[in-house]
């Protein structure tokens, strides 16, 4: 899926290098060819990552990875394992407290660079432009301002060039480089052999190439200016590139640090690092969660905004699951831990998202080969247009320039940074909103897709039943209706039992202990509640006891039918008192994503096991027209074929193990979270939290993102197909290209910085 080459055999392993030296993206595209040639591995390099995810089968030693990567003329090596916890803290401690040339270090050493260029560059540039500030001898002055700036801040490019040309290969440092030390050389003739060196030599500035007498030529600004403007140029992507990923590096600092684990009885206080499946640990008002658990003690409200983009804190008691590094707000919780490590939530949340900013479209595979060819046809189109000149026009000086423009406004940079950028500023925020965006190949489905399916329980229900309604007979006080059969049904495990007790609980109190309970299996419960005879149930238990059911009862239990609820009867002392309705809840928010759904030019679709009845209660509470009920869970795939047989394109939204293959055969598949490991697996498009509206801010965002990555491709292949040809013409003085290329690559990445405000 994100590999170029495919191989045959069992792929046994995947490993993730980090690779150094990458200076643009023809270097990508040579190292992933590299590797790709090995036997028994696929890999894909990302440039902006600045990793390499390579699959290898078992013959295939890591070291032999590396080992190629280096004869490429690059450096390679594994992540290092996590740290111990102490050094971790201490090492987040320093990067927090400390500056940013300490965070990172290789930024402030290019900054550095490029302050002591751009000092020095800038005087040479403005007495070659300003002729009214050359006094006498000005070009020596120059000369020596520019000598260190093409010799030591341009190292970097001569340094990546050399080493390429020994492996037979030319990137984007070859052709500054070359483009730059022309320049110079050229200068250099000039002031010592020829008469640019003469007191009182004065010298004019075009935006064109210039055509006047070689030896009296310098080109110190070209040289000197282009070395500031590509290394402002690639300080600012670097800088960009950084805060692109630093969503990611959030995620993976949002857990705890520390826990309080209970320990015979006693509260000790150990690094999560050491917390293991099954320890019981205590959380505190104001304090994280360390790990994904149970709670066995307690109750609060957890506030997962951070993790999941949700405001509003969630209420949760004994027996609720809870997520590491959300925040406990209130009450004291005491937690059994049920994933640790990399099982977690947050865990696989980013790796899900550095999976998927690792990946690369189909777009982007096209670039990346373009790329890995450019910078031999660019130096093959300079060489042309240096000869073409002097044939054309007998012009050396013209015909240097027109070359050395070609040469320096030729950068695949942009080309390169187009794709990976965007899904890092993407990807990251989707993580921020609670979206996790499985890879590249999912943006596409996303703009295709007319038709969304959605199943009903989990989705756009809550998944479990509630009190919808209480109807007690004539006389009968509907608290003490409430009060007699919940007390009875608390008593029984059953689900519509619960959802009595916990709507009758909340609705009427403290619920009295029941004596002779009995449980009447297919009818319903029984027993004596402060001194009543209670009955609970089906209606054939109340004819069992020679019960009849009044009209306005009779009418109420026809009605919730009707309308999908399930009616339970309630009778004591000889008589029906009510009649109580239980229904699987529709969400609150599922109203208001269906719509917005709609706005983004999706039709809906209910799919559901469920009966007729129900169905189409839930679809006309949220706005649904089209209904497929009665499905069996292994039929839901089958829906899904129907659909696209029609021509249509699917999206599916599940969160059930029974919809793990539909959403697998859904041209996307989004997994609401809070479903089962096998939802998630199968899906495109993780929803974190269980909130349907998520699934329209998913897709908005998907489309977002591909829309950013084709407006970035379009301005990188027209910004060469444009100003190539405007260099070899001799219609661009080379600063210029040299200032027109170095913010090429600017421009894409801060196009898609601009993901970072969606909301």
């Amino acid at each position: 899926m994100t590999s170029s080459t495919v191989h045959d055999g069992p792929i046994a392993a995947e490993v993730e290098l980090t690779i150094g030296g990458m200076t643009c993206a023809s270097c990508a595209a040579r190292i992933e060819k590299k590797l790709n040639r090995m036997d028994g591995v696929t890999a894909t390099v990302n440039y902006a990552t600045e990793k390499a995810r390579v699959s290898h089968t078992p013959d295939v030693r890591v070291a032999d990875l590396i080992a190629t990567v280096v004869k490429t003329g690059y450096t390679a090596e594994e992540p290092p394992p996590p740290a111990p916890e102490p050094a971790a803290q201490a090492a987040r401690a320093a990067a927090d407290a400390g500056t940013a040339a300490e965070a990172d270090p290789e930024l402030a050493a290019l900054r550095q660079r490029l302050r002591v260029s751009v000092a020095l560059a800038l005087p040479v540039v403005l007495l070659a432009m300003v002729p009214a500030l050359q006094f006498d001898n000005w070009q020596w002055l120059s000369l020596t301002l520019a000598a260190p700036v093409v010799v030591w801040g341009a190292l970097p490019f001569h340094r990546a060039a050399w080493t390429n040309a020994k492996h037979g290969a030319a990137t984007m440092d070859t052709l500054v480089s070359v483009g730059t030390g022309a320049a110079f050389a050229w200068s250099l003739w000039a002031l010592f052999f020829g008469h640019a060196g003469m007191p009182g030599m004065r010298h004019g500035f075009e935006f064109t190439a210039s055509r006047t007498d070689g030896a009296s030529s310098i080109y110190l600004e070209v040289a000197a200016g282009v070395v500031g403007f590509i290394l402002l140029g690639r300080y600012l992507e670097a800088r960009s590139k950084r805060k692109a990923g630093a969503a990611l590096k959030a995620l993976l600092h949002l857990g705890a640090k520390d826990v309080t684990v209970l320990r015979g009885g006693a509260e000790v206080r150990i690094p999560v690092s050491a917390l293991a499946v099954g320890d019981r640990f205590v959380v505190r008002p104001g304090e994280k969660i360390a790990t994904d658990g149970t709670v066995v003690e307690g109750s609060s409200a957890v506030d997962a905004s951070m993790l999941t983009g949700e405001s509003v804190p969630v209420e949760v008691g004994v027996g609720d699951s809870v997520t590491g590094a959300t925040v406990n707000t209130s009450g004291r919780l005491a937690i059994e831990a049920t994933r640790v490590g990399a099982d977690t939530q947050l865990a696989r949340m980013a790796q899900l998202v550095e999976q998927a900013q690792n990946g690369k479209a189909q777009v982007q595979r096209l670039a990346d080969r373009i790329s890995g060819i450019f910078v031999p046809i660019v130096l093959l189109l300079a060489l042309g247009t240096w000869v073409t000149w002097l044939l054309i026009t007998d012009d050396p000086t013209a015909a240097f320039a027109a070359a050395v423009a070609v040469l320096i406004i030729a950068c695949p940079c942009a080309l390169g940074l187009a794709t990976p950028t965007a899904l890092l500023v993407g990807t990251g925020r989707g993580a921020q909103l609670g979206i996790l965006i499985k890879g590249p190949e999912v943006l596409e489905s996303t703009r295709r897709v007319d038709t969304v399916v959605l199943d009903k329980t989990g989705t756009v229900t809550t998944g479990r039943m509630t009190l919808a309604g209480v109807h007690p007979a004539e006389g009968t006080d509907a608290r003490e209706l409430l009060r007699l059969a919940g007390s009875l049904e608390h008593a029984s495990e059953h689900p519509i039992a619960r959802a009595i007790a916990t709507g009758a609980a909340e609705r009427a109190g403290s619920l009295p202990v029941p004596e002779d309970f009995r449980n009447l299996a297919g009818l319903g419960v029984q027993g004596v509640v402060d001194g009543h005879a209670v009955l609970v149930g089906r209606e054939q238990l109340l004819a069992d006891w020679s019960i009849a059911l009044p009209e306005d009862l009779a009418r109420a239990k026809a009605t919730a039918e009707a309308a999908g609820s399930t009616a339970v009867l309630v009778a004591w002392d000889g008589a029906a008192r009510g009649v109580l309705t239980v229904a699987d809840a529709v969400k609150e928010t599922s109203a208001e994503a269906v719509t917005r759904l709609r706005a983004l030019g999706l039709t809906p679709v209910l799919l559901t096991g469920d009966n007729k009845a129900v169905a189409e209660s839930v679809a006309r509470a949220v706005g649904i027209d089209e209904v497929i009920a009665e499905v069996l869970p292994q039929d839901k795939v089958d829906v899904v074929r129907r659909l696209q047989a029609q021509g249509r394109t699917v999206a599916m939204v599940g969160d059930g193990v029974n919809d793990a293959a539909a959403l697998a055969q859904a041209d996307l598949g989004l997994a609401m979270g809070t479903g089962t490991d096998a939802a998630i697996e199968a899906g495109d498009l993780t929803l974190v939290r269980g909130d349907l509206r998520v699934a329209a801010d998913a897709i908005r965002l998907s489309r977002r993102t591909l829309a950013i990555i084709k407006g970035n491709l379009f301005w990188a292949f027209g910004y060469n197909v444009a100003a190539l040809p405007l260099a070899a013409a001799g219609l661009l003085n080379p600063m210029i290209a040299g200032a027109a290329m170095a913010f090429s690559s600017v421009f894409v990445v801060s196009n898609s910085l601009r993901l970072r405000s969606f909301r």
